[in-house]
């Protein structure tokens, strides 16, 4: 080896070494704080209101007060006739986005959601009385986007031995999210430091996006010159270290230098995916379908007929919907219920599956139908158990699009093309290990990340001690001294 290649050898294992004792310092407490907050993610996830949810707390529909159709319901996407506070309603949704409410009585807008009416819907969801009605922006509970139509929330506590507090949308007049004192507590050990997701941060979704960013990299780059390390100061063949050791390590340092070989590769697969989870640079986004097609094959809801027969089908039904996707004009009765119901809306007679959607092929110009297939279990790109089953069609356009329809009413779920699958592999699956084989005996699956969290745990809290010290030695006796050979 020349000379040059010696010296800059040496100057390249001095600076890994400079980086992971300095930044592995502040790098090993997000690690362990990531670790811990992870394992309380396993038993008590995010709270959130689950359309099911929300459904078993509604009003059955008051037919009797169904006295007027939904005005423009031929230009509508969808149309849902449900109860607002004991008032049939009509939640008419436009191609665009936009929503509209009218009283199924009068056919006129329903007043605002006040204060007052907050607190009767959700005494009445809930079953329990409310102490108090405010309305927010944002907080702790309801920071995310998906939230952003419904703002301003009244949110409503009530006097229940759970500590419940309940979010009632502006727009809806429904509750949208729920939590409870056992849940907030657990989040604040789980959820909020594992996202980085207090409120005044994640309301800033850029802000939010660069913090996760660049508190991720460094901890890479922590992980990374922690492996490379971890191997040059490993021995395994005859030249060991004195009494055959193959760590020249003692104490916390033996801790930290084992299960960083055993581990690095899972953990510098789990911080990069982590840091993934923001898609930096937004190259993981994918395409998306032309807007114009999207409302085209959104289609028209219809116009809801013979109402009286459909009031004795439904019986008891807290929910009504009328949709046009792909040309299938359907009615579901309780779609979000244990026991949906699918109608024709021309005939009123049960609906069969949509086994072939061709009509979908608009949504992907240039490519053809190459397959379809009805999931009725999860596989590698599809995990969503609640939204079982869907039927998959593979396209041969550029993008290798995959559309995944809801068979009853042919809406489109999801959409993914290669890159959207290649960001599954290298997000979703590396950093929650939901692969379908493991999640399918949950045992199998707590164990696994039990074991590795523990062993991640062990690298992280043996990093904080060592690097405690380090910091209490004197200057004099912290500098970083390399052998010829490149070892520290």
């Amino acid at each position: 080896m020349r000379r040059s290649d010696a010296s800059w050898g040496r100057a390249a294992v001095r600076f890994a070494f400079l980086v992971h004792r300095w930044a592995g310092i502040a790098a090993c407490l997000f690690f362990a704080m990531w670790f811990a907050s992870g394992l309380v993610m396993i038993y008590v996830p995010y709270p959130a209101l689950t359309p099911a949810q929300m459904a078993a707390g509604a009003e059955p529909i008051d037919w009797g007060g169904v006295d007027r159709p939904p005005p423009d319901g031929a230009t509508a996407r969808r149309i849902t006739l449900e109860m607002r506070d004991g008032v049939p309603v009509w939640r008419i949704e436009g191609v665009g986005g936009e929503t509209q409410i009218r009283s199924a009585r009068t056919g006129a807008r329903v007043a605002p959601v006040d204060a007052a009416y907050a607190r009767r819907v959700a005494a009445r969801f809930a079953g329990a009385p409310v102490i108090a009605v405010a309305p927010i922006g944002h907080d702790q509970w309801t920071v995310a986007g998906g939230f952003d139509r419904h703002r301003p929330l009244w949110k409503a506590t009530l006097a229940d031995a759970a500590g419940t507090e309940l979010y009632v949308s502006s727009l809806t007049g429904q509750p949208v999210q729920r939590t409870t004192r056992t849940q907030r507590i657990w989040n604040w050990l789980g959820s909020v430091p594992h996202w980085l997701y207090p409120t005044i941060l994640r309301r800033d979704g850029g802000l939010w996006r660069q913090v996760v960013m660049w508190v991720s990299g460094p901890c890479i780059a922590v992980a990374l010159t922690g492996m490379w390390i971890g191997i040059l100061r490993m021995r395994l063949g005859r030249r060991r270290y004195r009494g055959g050791r193959v760590t020249p390590y003692r104490g916390w340092m033996v801790w930290h230098h084992v299960s960083g070989l055993l581990g690095g590769m899972l953990l510098t697969g789990w911080i990069v995916s982590g840091w993934l989870s923001v898609d930096p640079g937004r190259v993981f986004a994918g395409g998306t379908a032309p807007v114009e097609a999207m409302r085209a094959y959104a289609g028209q809801a219809g116009e809801p007929v013979a109402l009286d027969r459909l009031a004795a089908m439904a019986g008891p039904a807290r929910s009504v919907v009328w949709s046009g996707d792909g040309g299938w004009r359907r009615i579901a009765i309780d779609p979000a219920g244990p026991h949906p119901r699918w109608l024709e809306q021309a005939t009123l007679a049960p609906a069969a599956p949509i086994d072939r959607p061709d009509a979908a092929a608009m949504l992907v110009p240039g490519g053809h139908v190459t397959g379809v297939a009805r999931l009725e279990r999860p596989d590698f790109y599809w995990t969503n158990i609640a939204r079982l089953p869907v039927v998959r069609m593979r396209f041969d356009d550029r993008a290798a699009t995959w559309l995944y329809l809801d068979p009853m009413s042919g809406a489109v779920v999801e959409r993914q093309d290669r890159v959207r699958r290649a960001y599954r592999w290298a997000y979703t699956l590396l950093h929650t290990w939901d692969w379908p084989w493991l999640t399918a005996w949950r045992p199998g699956w707590t164990a696994w990340m039990w074991l590795w969290s523990i062993a991640g745990l062990i690298l992280s809290v043996s990093g904080v001690v060592v690097g405690w010290r380090r910091l209490c030695r004197p200057a004099s006796r912290g500098r970083v001294k390399t052998s010829p050979s490149g070892l520290a």
